[in-house]
């Protein structure tokens, strides 16, 4: 096979110009059928490794935009993990401290990220999850609502701005405006809803299709069963198409699978994806789906493994 050669990325005068416009990847998933081209949109090439990046960078220069963040306060949010890696990247390179609350079950690695940064960190019960961070983050601005910048991706509509304005657009045209049906799972749903959004209009006729855990008991970081959680505020169940339940399983299963057949080592969430897109490629058994793959393997490696 012959690989041609990329022409080389622009010059950036700041990291944050390297957000956005990640490889699409086209996967060979044992199963999909003949009819269907099956691509990955490899969102851990973003700076701060993952799809969050795009999220972070809007909640902030929103902010910004709208006066809510100023010199002298603090970007403030909750987030189970890639959105704190995000935040803390864009405060650095920005030049805002920032607070994260975060359950402590989130995984090492992120968790280092974050201090790397210099961003401080509250931990809150592992138990309660992201919904107990969450509610601990907004004890903390309403004890003293001066002090910070409160990001809110649960609430905020810069979050699936971000996508609307990036993500969507960015598929529609790498796949050559041929796009049949987009995958991506529900965490804080901006992913979803701000690409489904931009994929419905213009009489595009893509399928938008969502992913999420079987369960409110599961092992899918980064994903929320939303009939056991708090539903986030940007939500808006008329934006989907449809919706797929995965289990832990089949997500980590799926993980290995595309490492064995694409050389790709993705995240949980990302085989929740890729799973889920699997059999919306079975069920069309024709057309052009893509599956957003949130970030990279390399962030639960002090987790459970893929089985083979």
């Amino acid at each position: 096979m012959t690989v041609a050669a990329l022409a080389p990325a622009p010059a950036a005068e700041s990291i944050l110009q390297a957000i956005g416009n990640t490889p699409l990847v086209r996967l060979h998933l044992p199963g999909v059928p003949a009819g269907v081209e099956l691509w990955g949109k490899c969102e851990w090439f973003n700076p701060g490794g993952s799809v969050k990046d795009r999220t972070a960078l809007s909640l902030v220069t929103e902010g910004e935009r709208s006066g809510a963040l100023v010199r002298g306060r603090t970007v403030i949010d909750s987030s189970s993990g890639n959105t704190a890696v995000g935040l803390a990247l864009v405060g650095r390179a920005r030049g805002y401290p920032v607070e994260l609350v975060m359950p402590s079950s989130v995984g090492a690695e992120r968790q280092r990220l974050c201090r790397a940064y210099g961003a401080k960190i509250t931990y809150t019960d592992a138990a309660s999850g992201s919904d107990g961070a969450i509610q601990r983050v907004r004890e903390i601005v309403a004890a003293q609502p001066d002090r910070y910048f409160y990001a809110d991706q649960y609430r905020s509509e810069a979050n699936p701005l971000a996508h609307y304005r990036g993500t969507g657009p960015e598929v529609w045209e790498q796949t050559g405006r041929r796009l049949t049906h987009f995958v991506a799972g529900l965490g804080t749903t901006g992913t979803l809803m701000g690409t489904g959004r931009f994929l419905h209009e213009g009489g595009r006729g893509v399928s938008v299709v969502a992913v999420e855990p079987d369960h409110g008991l599961h092992g899918i970081e980064g994903l929320k069963h939303l009939e056991t959680a708090l539903v986030p505020e940007v939500y808006r169940p008329d934006v989907q198409d449809a919706r797929v339940s995965v289990t832990t399983e089949d997500a980590y299963a799926a993980c290995a699978e595309v490492l064995e057949s694409d050389g790709l080592f993705v995240g949980h969430s990302a085989g929740a994806a890729l799973w889920a897109a699997r059999e919306v490629a079975r069920e069309a058994r024709e057309g052009v789906v893509v599956a957003l793959l949130p970030d990279g393997g390399e962030r639960y490696l002090s987790g459970p493994e893929p089985t083979r």
